[in-house]
């Protein structure tokens, strides 16, 4: 299929889809699940029953489905298998437009089952558990419905990062994510309850035993996060006991400076409301931090995106 050609059909830019043809290039594929072994998985990765169903009712092979897409989600199949093992962020492909249909709406959701056998293997030759394999492999179901709530607007950072755990980059420890990837172990914080000290605690131990034990030539320093939760200036808004300060308090932060591509006060409303594009004149207060976020906005102010490391050793701070 010609490039330009497919790139218009999916009205997509030809940078974009041209970017997938060189780094996917010849390499092999993987296939997906048989269609009737796929509510069971969507099931086991968390998915919610109303995003299943749309996901089934896009299934490839179905009237919803084209030539283009079948292109183009056997190269980003094969774009993702060829970095198994990696740990950096990586578009698997191009922003499609998803008012098309359930098709196009869960392209990237296809991706991920295809792969669901295939980093399950990198996770067994790495002697890694079933119960955590499912276990961060779930976060798909999490940010399916995040991207729900959020009406389509969470999806596009979403395909990035879910490539993370379909390459075995990226694992759910507790309470706390953690990525792979140089000296330093990266935390992320899913929406799954409250960020009390002792289950981070309990995360980090489980995250010091695990990866010396599973990747043992990797030789792991410090923790690391890149967060709107390290923004200091949370500490005018919420007590020094509440779990965001708390955790604040386990970093040592690096001098402030904004990061292309990263709009802090973005990001906060992407977590706390979950909408991008609610007036904050409309945005819920019931919450100390809800309030706060809202309050320093309407002042005029920025949130900050912050990032903090502190050392890989046992360190428990009050």
């Amino acid at each position: 299929m010609e490039l330009k050609e497919t790139a218009t059909l999916l009205g997509v830019p030809f940078e974009e889809l041209d970017r997938v043809h060189d780094l996917a290039g010849d390499r092999p594929s993987a296939p997906l699940p048989a269609r009737a072994e796929a509510p069971a998985l969507l099931a086991r990765l968390g998915v919610p029953p109303e995003d299943a169903a749309e996901v089934m009712a896009g299934w490839p092979g179905s009237p919803l489905w084209t030539p283009e897409l079948d292109w183009l989600l056997d190269r980003s199949i094969a774009l993702v298998r060829a970095d198994l093992g990696g740990a950096d962020w990586l578009p698997p492909g191009p922003e499609l437009p998803r008012d098309r249909g359930p098709a196009w709406r869960h392209f990237y959701v296809y991706l991920y089952l295809a792969l669901v056998d295939v980093v399950r293997g990198y996770h067994r030759d790495h002697g890694i558990s079933d119960e955590v394999s499912w276990t961060t492999l779930a976060d798909l179901g999490r940010n399916l419905a995040v991207d729900r709530r959020m009406r389509g607007e969470g999806w596009p950072v979403m395909q990035s990062w879910l490539t993370l755990h379909a390459r075995g980059g990226v694992y759910e420890l507790g309470r706390v994510q953690h990525q792979r990837g140089g000296t330093a172990l990266s935390l992320h914080v899913p929406d799954a309850g409250p960020l009390t000290p002792e289950a981070v605690d309990a995360s980090l131990d489980e995250a010091r035993a695990f990866f010396p034990r599973h990747f043992p030539d990797e030789r792991y320093t410090a923790f690391s996060c890149g967060s709107w939760l390290l923004d200091p200036q949370l500490l005018e808004y919420l007590p020094a006991d509440s779990n965001i300060i708390r955790f604040q308090r386990r970093f040592e932060l690096e001098p402030h400076e904004e990061l292309e591509g990263i709009d802090a006060d973005v990001e906060v409303l992407r977590f706390v409301f979950r909408t991008l594009t609610t007036p904050l004149d409309r945005l819920p207060r019931r919450t100390l931090l809800q309030r706060a976020i809202l309050d320093h906005l309407e002042a005029g102010h920025h949130w900050q995106w912050r990032v903090g490391k502190f050392s890989f050793q046992v360190s428990k701070p009050g």
